[in-house]
């Protein structure tokens, strides 16, 4: 169906780019002009019927009823040639496709501009989108979260009041930083930073002070997976003063910052981050949706104390990651969360590393490795205990260094790359 919508958009502009050759905006009066007089007055205007007819040119949805026969006078063509039938259904799963339309189906039937409900709806399927994505192919959750950002492009055209347009940006501005976040749990360097300077930019024109720190956190957790900890502290630093104090961005950098000092190899600054950390959490609920990107669970902190301890070398590190570990794999907290717990082994590994029980580790390692869960963001988290386990000269490293590089370079990079398996830069 997505393929129809595509060509019968392709075949609306070409006609409408044929001679005598009309605007968007011309095109939207001639389709007025079409109409019976009765209907006319509850058509849109020519703005919002102008935001439509791009819409449906890109392929984005078909002209509903009211307007094939419109096109079909104003081309003097048959309706059957303009929009052939559809071919029958297929027995396909529901897709994200599904959700824009009935999007769509609901604002056009509500009015042609963009109005309150569809802008609950649209803020619900970004909750939805975040909440999906801990445990989804960022791959795949990228291919969803692109056909709404184009959804949200399609009704900037519409009209709409100020109050309703600074909601819309603010939807664009989540969807654009979600996109980000999954780009750089697949290594897609660039097209992760243009995505943020885009969710930056919508944070900016809708003063949404929150997205704009979460821009500035996700950044800092890309700046730590390369080793440029320096830069990690700066930009959590940065997250922290742009975020409302006490919302889940202000938490989240506040831990992002506890891990850059972890790394710059400053223990004293470590452990005053992480006891910052826990006098945010401790007066905290669990939220609604506990597994929302955007939305700080209380659980989550014991993970990032697991992970943080374990790089200053603290054995305390240990009973936080099993904790951690029991808890994601064990389903009385909400169902199994497999990547994560693949992460969380690595962090119980470097914590074995540091109570000096390196054959344990290693194995512990080759578990994560070889879970088929482990991310192209986390890969060097599991070079590190490689690195570790062969300076102790573990039988077991060598295992666990071919295991690495079959997860490293896989027959197909493309393939893979593709696939989107990939990890949380949340559970970063």
């Amino acid at each position: 169906m997505s393929t129809d919508r595509r060509a019968v958009g392709a075949r609306l502009r070409a006609l409408r780019e044929a001679p005598p050759r009309w605007s968007r905006a011309e095109m939207s009066r001639l389709l007025r002009a079409a109409a019976d007089p009765r209907d006319r007055a509850a058509m849109p205007h020519v703005e919002t019927l102008t935001g439509m007819i791009k819409a449906w040119e890109r392929g984005d949805h078909l002209p509903g009823p009211r307007y094939r026969p419109l096109y079909a006078r104003v081309h003097q063509r048959p309706e059957s040639d303009l929009f052939p039938a559809p071919a029958a259904p297929a027995l396909i799963p529901t897709t994200a496709d599904d959700t824009v339309e009935a999007l769509d189906l609901a604002r056009r039937v509500a009015a042609s501009d963009v109005g309150g409900d569809t802008l609950t709806a649209l803020e619900a399927a970004v909750d939805d989108l975040a909440s999906a994505y801990p445990t989804s192919d960022p791959g795949h959750l990228l291919g969803r979260i692109r056909r709404h950002l184009h959804y949200v492009d399609g009704l900037l055209d519409a009209r709409m009041t100020l109050a309703e347009r600074r909601r819309l940006i603010a939807v664009g501005g989540w969807l654009s930083l979600l996109a980000a976040t999954c780009h750089i749990d697949l290594h897609q360097r660039a097209p992760a930073a243009a995505r943020l300077r885009s969710a930056a930019a919508l944070a900016w024109h809708a003063e949404h002070s929150e997205i704009a720190a979460w821009c500035l956190e996700t950044e800092a957790w890309q700046a730590l997976t390369e080793g440029n900890h320096r830069r990690a502290l700066d930009l959590s630093r940065a997250a922290r003063q742009a975020a409302p104090r006490g919302s889940s961005a202000f938490i989240q950098a506040t831990a992002q910052e506890g891990r850059a000092w972890a790394r710059l190899g400053d223990a004293d600054e470590t452990r005053r981050s992480l006891t910052r950390v826990e006098r945010l959490v401790a007066p905290l609920a669990t939220p609604d949706r506990p597994e929302h990107h955007y939305r700080y669970d209380p659980a989550k902190s014991d993970a990032y104390t697991a992970t943080t301890l374990a790089w200053i070398g603290d054995a305390a590190a240990e009973p936080y990651a099993r904790a951690v570990l029991g808890r994601l794999e064990g389903g009385e907290h909400g169902p199994p969360r497999p990547r994560r717990a693949a992460s969380a082994r690595l962090d119980l590994s470097l914590a074995l590393l540091a109570a000096d029980r390196p054959d344990e580790a290693a194995h512990t390692a080759l578990e994560a490795i070889t879970s088929g869960r482990l991310v192209p963001s986390n890969h060097w988290r599991a070079r590190e205990v490689l690195t570790a386990v062969k300076a102790r000269q573990v039988p077991e490293a060598a295992t666990l260094s071919e295991a690495l590089h079959d997860l490293c370079n896989p027959p197909n990079k493309q393939d893979v790359a593709g696939s989107g398996v990939a990890g949380s830069a949340l559970d970063s």
